[in-house]
């Protein structure tokens, strides 16, 4: 495979014929607590402000502004010069904090686009979508909430579904932070399978009114490909071959099973950060002309990594470290023959 400028990259196609293609990234990254300085909501909020527990002020928030936009300004590459033309972040307090990211210096040439919604998390996180309106139009954007039936006290992110156009093709994006494993993992598997569930039926929705059409599902989980949310609920497959227009390959699995991850806990590796593709996206399903998935990497930059190859972090122990985030970000890459 031959790259050459623009983003296009000439292949071998099945006949063995040359032929050009176009390149488009679309990543997740979870943004580890980006708060801004001011305390707008109480208890959580205190903790990011000047007087609060971790003294959160104008110096270090642009500091982490300026390591996040330096990480994902790093994510450009010789198939794709103007970097993702879609990334959905995480652990965003409000739309403020995404505008001074995308108007951060590093990321200021890109003119990146914001799309952000309140959700009703306790915390006072949300997420969201950063987007180069170059590459990708926004048409529809709907958030639904995550209802526990169980549990009508419990309060999460709210699932972000942006649906656009992307290299001609109508793609829907589905922006996700899966509840957390507090209180233990098995005890707390209901909600993110409750989550997954609410995935999946937004992804039906989709499909009852354009069968087949690409959808994209990404975000923390906060459980790993195999787990039950993920592989048995939404559907997210191991392997590509037999998932169908309207199933889900999660092209991860098989890369933590290689041991790349993409947070560290007690000394073991973990892929919460999944961007899991529809069978419309897969090579057998995909038309001719339009968009198909190429290939997936965790973004795990040198910078971005402690001496044993963790991620560095903002704070550890209370102590600033002027670092980046817990997570490392991901990114599929889809291809579009000419």
């Amino acid at each position: 495979m031959l790259v050459t400028a623009a983003g296009i990259i000439l292949h071998a196609d099945d006949k063995g014929s040359k032929r050009s293609a176009r390149v488009f990234g679309v990543a997740f990254y979870n943004l580890e607590n980006l708060f801004d300085t001011i305390n707008n909501n109480g208890k959580y909020d205190l903790e990011f402000s000047p007087q609060g527990s971790r003294r959160w002020d104008a110096d270090k928030y642009y500091k982490k502004i300026d390591n996040l936009a330096r990480t994902i300004a790093a994510m450009k590459s010789p198939t794709t010069p103007m970097g993702p033309a879609i990334i959905g972040v995480s652990e965003i307090e409000n739309r403020s904090v995404m505008e001074d990211l995308v108007h951060a210096e590093p990321l200021r040439p890109w003119m990146l686009q914001v799309v952000h919604h309140d959700s009703p998390d306790r915390r006072g996180v949300d997420v969201g979508l950063l987007y180069n309106p170059r590459m990708f139009r926004v048409i529809d954007v709907t958030n639904t909430p995550l209802i526990i039936p169980e549990n009508p006290r419990f309060r999460t992110r709210d699932q972000m579904c942006v649906t656009g156009i992307l290299g001609g093709d109508t793609v829907s994006i589905i922006v996700n932070h899966w509840p957390s494993r507090l209180g233990g993992q098995q005890q707390s598997s209901y909600l993110r399978e409750a989550a997954a569930a609410l995935s999946r039926h937004i992804a039906d929705s989709i499909w009852a009114i354009r069968p087949g059409q690409p959808v994209i599902v990404m975000g923390d989980l906060n459980d790993d490909p195999q787990d039950i949310s993920c592989a048995k609920v939404l559907g997210g497959a191991k392997q590509p071959d037999n998932v169908g227009p309207d199933g889900f390959y999660n092209p991860f699995w098989k890369m933590l099973d290689d041991g790349i991850g993409t947070l560290a806990y007690k000394g073991s590796w973990n892929l919460f950060d999944q961007i899991v593709i529809s069978g419309g996206l897969l090579p057998q399903n995909a038309k001719p002309g339009h968009l198909r998935y190429w290939r997936c990497k965790v973004n795990n930059f040198d910078f971005l990594r402690n001496e044993d190859g963790t991620p560095h972090r903002t704070y550890s122990a209370g102590r600033f470290l002027n670092g980046y985030s817990d997570h490392f970000p991901t990114e599929v890459f889809l291809i579009q023959e000419k």
